[in-house]
């Protein structure tokens, strides 16, 4: 039951209804008798700054998840941040500190390549095609050349926003980081970063039918479970990992940003 005790979060996005993390947080809450709850708002980039403005004087709030398109807004309003997050200045979680102020992170990408990892897809050495320069590609890009790949291409529909990720990216000094077309022929690894799937007309976010049988492919959408790409990659013979596979990933990090524990609780993703 909520009240007038109840510590509150949100995720915010637009759009909102795909998410899955109001049914995880409340069953961790409901599990650990916890007197919290997590509710979705569905916010537009016009707003979003007001909005996350507005939270600051939210005293019973404490915490605020950022998905599509707002985690470049995350970081713009986070007091203090993580230094991975300072250096790809985007944050997807934004906890409130003691003293009233805020701290970002970004977990999407490191909870990306701990869920590779469980779908048995090996990460060191790899070529990968990553598609979508915006905030959880920035996150995926930066934790997979931690991680040891042998090279990463980006890919992005505006050029420009491809160019940008490459030049950071490469400041990293891990491997090399190129501006290439969505074409995944000779590549280990294919990462669709981008919201190409979630309705029914968008095409398909890299060119399927140069996939090989020995590519990994993964997707970040959750809606629906199965994305176009994926189907598409069984077709061809592929190993996959859903967006579903990615948010378990990122609902254990998210939990422990938060303080969350024990994370030791069930919860199932629906079908």
């Amino acid at each position: 039951m909520i009240d007038g005790n109840t510590r509150l979060y949100f995720i915010v996005g637009d759009p909102i209804a795909q998410v899955k993390s109001p049914g995880a947080f409340n069953s961790v809450f409901s599990q650990l008798g916890v007197n919290a709850a997590l509710l979705p708002l569905n916010v537009d980039t016009d707003g979003v700054d007001a909005f996350l403005d507005g939270l600051k004087h939210a005293h019973n709030v404490d915490g605020v998840v950022l998905t599509v398109p707002h985690k470049f807004a995350g970081y713009r309003h986070s007091d203090t941040a993580s230094d991975r997050s300072h250096f790809l200045q985007v944050a997807n979680v934004m906890r409130r500190n003691a003293n009233g102020t805020w701290h970002g992170d970004m977990v999407d990408g490191c909870g990306y390549t701990a869920a590779l990892r469980k779908a048995g897809c090996a990460i060191e050495h790899r070529r990968v095609l990553l598609v979508g320069a915006g905030g959880a590609g920035c996150a995926i890009g930066e934790a997979l050349l931690q991680e040891g790949i042998a090279e990463l291409c980006v890919h992005d529909r505006d050029p420009r926003r491809a160019e940008r990720l490459a030049e950071m990216l490469t400041r990293l000094d891990k491997a090399p980081v190129t501006v290439g077309p969505a074409d995944p022929t000779d590549m280990d690894l294919v990462i669709n970063a981008t919201p190409m799937g979630m309705r029914e007309e968008d095409p398909l976010p890299v060119l399927a039918d140069r996939l090989k049988p020995t590519t990994f492919v993964g997707d970040v959408i959750t809606v629906p479970v199965v994305s176009p790409l994926l189907k598409a990659a069984h077709a061809r013979g592929c190993d996959t990992m859903t967006g579903a596979q990615m948010f378990d990933g990122v609902l254990d990090l998210m939990v422990e940003f938060f303080g969350i524990r024990p994370r030791t609780l069930s919860w199932s993703m629906p079908a």
